[in-house]
């Protein structure tokens, strides 16, 4: 079974226990992610979303944070004025390991409903932990000055992050 799956704004075919590059997400070594912007699914039989399947879903875990290779932009203008300018650029990158690839059947625990009320019911400019009834996910919820940011770890360790 594989899924096309968006982040970062480039898409990726993947299978489970793949390893890949993705642009740098919030999260750290070991925790789970979950990439809810699946395009298509593909097995025994293929399903394409239009344009991305309701309901579907891939974990993943992250093995690290790192840096992609070193990019120079080198700029040479020649005639009057010579100038140059020389400029290097290093892509912030986090490596993912899919663990599941969850079809739109597939019940998953909704822990983005709890992670949003959360966010509404923080304080701008306040840190706070709120803890949901026994069996529903556990919501941490760290506000910034302008913005709020929850992490929800579901009892299976599922990740979302939603900001307001």
């Amino acid at each position: 079974m594989f899924a096309v799956l968006k982040t970062g704004g480039k898409q990726y075919k993947v299978a489970k226990d793949d390893i890949f590059l993705v642009e740098k997400l919030l999260a750290e070594a070991g925790d789970t992610v979950r990439f809810d912007e699946v395009l298509m699914i593909g097995g025994e039989t293929v399903t394409v979303g239009a344009p991305r399947i309701e309901g579907a879903s891939v974990m993943a875990e992250v093995l690290e944070q790192t840096k992609g290779p070193k990019v120079i932009s080198f700029v040479k203008r020649r005639r009057k004025h010579s100038s140059q300018r020389k400029r290097g650029h290093r892509q912030k990158l986090t490596r993912v390991r899919i663990i599941e690839i969850r079809a739109a059947g597939v019940a998953a625990p909704d822990v983005t409903a709890a992670a949003e009320a959360a966010v509404a019911e923080t304080v701008v400019g306040e840190a706070a932990f709120v803890e949901i009834a026994a069996g529903e996910p556990e919501v941490i919820v760290t506000a910034l000055p302008e913005t709020a940011v929850a992490r929800v770890a579901a009892p299976d360790k599922d990740v979302v992050e939603t900001a307001n």
